[in-house]
């Protein structure tokens, strides 16, 4: 039986045209229903978390139910467009204001990290043999936020999506960890409040486990550590940028006839940069705030437990340890070096 992605690569081949809504619909469906149980799960352990949860549960359905042909052109937008839109509406939840002084006081802290992130992830990787999209994926989950770089850069970079699926939950792999040992390791090394959240924010990856290690350590390192990751993210910015010039220059290089830099640039980011100025100029009432969070919650689940149902888990088996092991190396390095320049630069 041919998977979900061979199938889409068929129709492509055949030469139809874009599925219609109604074509669309089926998988659409099933992906928001999955999603809604994923996010209910979510909230009964917020540990874990509804992303997890999402592209767990959609994994297990792709692989044991095998949706059809029919779900496909559903499932595929749900994994691409949808997931655009959830980026962008995460914009309308951050204020450049509020994180500009707190962003300032990390940057040095925050760039040491990144690049030692990226220099581990292309080092290692070449080491274990990992290609370069698992490479990439891993590094900018390390790098920057988890789960929500990945999303962010996959439109960009396309890769498979067990690939996608493999390093989100190789990044949640380790956000558990760093939860549970983060607080124990902060007091044996008698980190000052502002110390362990300069360093929970910058060496864990997603917002969720960096509230949740902040605020076991205290509640004066959890405000920090909070605002420290939401600077942080907001870093994802210029990596796509980045990332978009480098697979443009890589098409071009290659000759590649359909090339162009406008259909390849991520459009997304900057409705995202028009989202979190429209939130910072605060045009977007107090009232309505707390549902916009809830709705890019829940399409950032939607998208991810589409992604989950286009995994195909005997590639990602066959993969086997090494991206695991790239991710280790990657956050050890992260989370040493965070602790590095802190000492360097007397903020411990």
């Amino acid at each position: 039986m041919a998977t979900i992605l061979e199938n889409a690569m068929n129709a492509t081949t055949a030469g139809l045209a874009a599925p219609t809504l109604s074509q669309r619909l089926p998988g659409l469906l099933m992906a928001t229903g999955i999603a809604l149980v994923a996010w209910l799960l979510g909230h009964v352990l917020p540990l874990i978390g509804g992303p997890v949860f999402g592209i767990v549960l959609g994994i297990l359905v792709r692989n044991t139910l095998a949706p059809g042909g029919t779900y496909t052109p559903g499932i595929q937008f749900a994994g691409k467009q949808v997931l655009q839109w959830s980026i962008i509406a995460l914009g309308f939840g951050l204020s450049l204001n509020q994180v500009a002084k707190t962003g300032l006081e990390s940057l040095s802290v925050t760039l040491v990290t990144m690049t030692v992130a990226f220099l581990a992830a292309w080092g290692l990787g070449r080491l274990l043999n990992v290609h370069d999209k698992l490479k990439i994926l891993i590094g900018v989950g390390t790098a920057i936020c988890g789960g929500s770089a990945i999303a962010a850069v996959t439109p960009i970079i396309k890769p498979d999506e067990h690939d996608t699926a493999f390093a989100i939950s190789t990044i949640f792999l380790f956000n558990l960890v760093a939860v549970l040992l983060f607080p124990l390791l902060g007091h044996l090394l008698h980190l000052s409040d502002l110390g362990f959240g300069l360093w929970a924010g910058t060496a864990i990856n997603d917002t969720s486990s960096v509230v949740a290690a902040g605020y076991s350590f205290s509640k004066e390192a959890g405000d920090y550590a909070t605002i420290v990751k939401l600077t942080r993210a907001t870093l994802i910015i210029p990596i796509c940028l980045v990332l978009a010039l480098a697979t443009a220059w890589k098409q071009k290089k290659q000759g590649a006839s359909d090339f162009s830099l406008r259909r390849i640039f991520p459009w997304f980011i900057l409705w995202f940069l028009v989202a979190s100025a429209v939130r910072t100029a605060g045009l977007v009432p107090v009232a309505i705030q707390p549902a916009l969070h809830v709705a890019a919650e829940f399409l950032i689940i939607v998208a991810l437990t589409a992604i989950g149902l286009s995994a195909n888990l005997r590639k990602m088996a066959a993969t086997g340890a090494r991206p695991i092991l790239l991710g280790l190396g990657v956050w050890a390095a992260v989370s040493v070096s965070s602790l590095l320049v802190q000492l360097v630069i007397g903020q411990l």
